[in-house]
């Protein structure tokens, strides 16, 4: 691994229980929650008698850190110090394919050390977190603690003395109810809750001290053949509010302790670590492959920020509900041109859960609040989905959702392709099916009015409202060509062909309308010279429709080199900023690898060299690569893309 993370991944398992690293050495900054909000954590060596840390800010010699790795499910440090090397290993075993352990919210940290001076030593490894891993922020309420023991680990426990169960939603929040257990196991093993003084980030000499804080605590001889294994878990006791139902995440859908779950964790982590470890080699192979190796790291640490953007319930007939959070951006819920883009990791790896995404909305539409002939732009705001919040009026007539904040045609074309390519994903197309009277209406719509949209906003909505906006035409013309797609897996071949054509009909309309001199095409029909990125229309070469000619697209990725910054290629020609999610579906027009890896390298050099130490903003500046906003959202799924094409699994036939 070669890439310096803005952020390094410790714990990412939903949007609430998320611990990252700020800095290049785990000893230089206190972790934090994605939000850039302190998750204060310790971490102690205690060899021959003497102590140090290799986590965290205190006062205490820090070790020296000699290695930093990341793969997609784990990040590996080493320290020395005292005449030892230490190496930790922080997982978070997001697999994909089982329902079980991809919910189970259960964090690993492995510690193993070996002699380097030939002596024998004694060392014990020391963990702690405060009270900010189960609050909003640090004294903000009472909590209560214990120590606990079940079936040999040891555990410390702290929460919240309210349990003001999902009684709160917003962005820039952390959860206050539930319970967080640090756990540990050995002849040795113990824990402990202590009142720890730590630095307070952004303190000023000057400013009123702040109370000591409270810390869960589990330490632990470290065995020379074995190691040390230590589990960091959250039991959010209930996880998302869907349309007035408190719904459970899977892991607990019958019951099952997170007591319990615990001691299966220690008992399975062999097993766990060698799927583990099969993912991660898979991943890295399969990319590099496709975009080259820069592509593959960007995927290794896409790959558990873009999980853990997300909650997996399942509703009252038992289906999944995959519900995103819109972190950093309203912190809306289930929203749909956030899952748009996320899709190409999902459908690789498991496109159930991309029917868990479009669920929540296919219900909305149907409801009396939405009074729209186009599909919603979301569900709520995390973790309650009981209906947008996006642009609601609240006034003496009621609630109304304005129209002005809508994306009509944005959200209709993400449905329609979304529909078309989970069920290609899985050949399956009963979902689809099921709301064929709702992917009929939008494309009606997008009929209507996808060939010149009026003045409206589209997912890139921090750019503000835009008429006659091409890149959104080609959205309608994406959507168009998914429904025809769906009926084509119906045994509906004379629909597909009429979807097909219209689609078809509309592009070369597009090109006409659209064309610059120099052969690029227009940010909007009616701006004659500008340009924008046309990510939109790559999943016309992913499904192999050729609606658009290909002379069009080379002609356009052609154009892009001349508008290329020191890190990446902005998103359209009002400013210097972009979109790393799009700026990889745009670099997957082009037909060969280096061309792809030439418009792709620049945002490996862009998170590389970045001040902004958070996880991954998909949204930064090109000539300085610092953040303009952002952070941590599921989009980065969307960096799949140029894999799945390269699978060819959405080719149809």
């Amino acid at each position: 691994m070669k890439l310096r993370p803005p952020a390094v991944p410790l714990i990412t398992v939903d949007p609430y229980f998320s611990v990252w690293s700020p800095a290049d050495r785990l000893t230089d900054a206190a972790p934090i929650h994605w939000t850039g909000k302190p998750n204060t954590a310790l971490g102690f060596a205690t060899i021959d008698g003497n102590l140090y840390r290799f986590m965290g800010q205190y006062d205490c010699p820090a070790m020296k850190q000699t290695k930093i790795n990341f793969t997609a499910l784990s990040t590996e440090y080493r320290f020395e110090a005292a005449g030892i090397e230490l190496t930790a290993i922080f997982t978070t075993p997001l697999l994909i394919n089982d329902f079980y352990y991809f919910t189970r919210p259960i964090s690993y940290a492995k510690f193993t050390y070996k002699s380097l001076d030939k002596k024998d030593h004694d060392v014990k490894i020391k963990i702690a977190f405060s009270e900010e891993i189960c609050i909003n922020l640090r004294g903000s309420e009472p909590i209560v603690c214990e120590t606990i023991e079940n079936g040999g680990v040891k555990s410390a426990k702290i929460g919240s003395e309210a349990q003001n169960v999902l009684g709160q939603d917003g962005d820039d929040i952390r959860i206050n109810w539930g319970y967080f257990y640090i756990s540990t196991k050995g002849e040795k093993a113990c824990t402990s809750i202590e009142k720890i003084k730590t630095p307070i980030p952004g303190a000023k000499p000057t400013d009123e001290p702040k109370p000591d804080m409270t810390f869960a605590c589990a330490e632990t001889t470290l065995c020379t053949k074995c190691g040390a294994l230590f589990t960091f878990s959250y039991d959010d006791i209930e996880s998302i509010v869907y349309f007035g139902k408190n719904l459970k995440s899977y892991w607990n859908k019958d019951g099952a302790k997170i007591e319990d779950e615990i001691v299966k964790a220690f008992a399975d982590y062999a097993e766990v670590m060698t799927r583990c470890t099969e993912f991660d080699d898979r991943l890295f192979l399969d990319a590099t492959r496709a975009g080259g190796e820069k592509y593959a790291e960007l995927l290794e640490l896409a790959f558990r920020q873009a999980c853990a953007a997300h909650k997996l319930v399942l509703d009252e007939n038992g289906d999944i509900l995959y519900i995103s959070k819109e972190c950093n951006s309203n912190g809306c819920a289930a929203t749909v041109d956030v899952s748009y883009p996320s899709i190409p990791m999902f459908l690789l790896y498991n496109p159930e859960l991309v029917l868990g995404m479009m669920r929540p909305i296919y219900k909305f539409s149907r409801m009396d609040a939405w009074e729209y002939d186009f599909a919603p732009h979301d569900a709520g705001r995390y973790p309650w989905v009981n209906g947008q919040v996006y642009g609601l009026r609240i006034d003496e007539n009621g609630k109304k959702l304005l129209h002005k904040y809508q994306m009509p045609v944005e959200e209709c074309g993400n449905m329609l392709v979304m529909a078309a390519t989970a069920a290609i994903a899985k050949n399956d197309t009963t979902l689809a099916e099921e709301n064929l009277d709702l992917l009929e209406a939008w494309v009606k719509y997008l009929f209507e009015n996808g060939a010149d949209p009026e003045n409206q906003l589209c997912t890139d909505d921090f750019a503000g409202h835009l008429a006659h906006n091409c890149n959104l035409s080609l959205k309608a013309i994406s959507g168009i060509v998914s429904l025809g797609i769906i009926y084509k897996m119906l045994g509906n071949e004379e629909k597909f062909e009429e979807y097909k054509k219209i689609a078809h009909e509309m592009a070369l309309d597009w090109i006409e309308r659209a064309k610059n001199e120099d052969g690029s095409f227009r940010l909007a029909f009616d701006r004659e010279g500008t340009f924008s990125m046309k990510y939109n229309i790559v999943w016309d070469k992913l499904f192999g429709t050729n609606v658009m000619p290909k002379s069009a697209i080379a002609a356009e990725v052609a154009s892009y080199r001349r508008k290329m910054n020191k890190y990446g290629l902005p998103l359209d020609n009002r400013s210097l900023y972009t979109k790393s999610d799009w700026l990889i579906w745009t670099a997957t027009l082009a037909e060969l690898k280096d061309d792809f890896m030439e418009i792709v390298d620049p945002l490996w050099d862009a998170y590389n060299s970045s001040e902004t130490r958070l996880p991954m903003t998909d949204w930064y500046w090109t000539h300085s690569a610092t953040i303009r906003g952002f952070r941590h959202r599921s989009v980065v799924g969307g960096y799949w893309i140029k894999l799945l094409e390269y699978t060819e699994k959405m080719k149809i036939d």
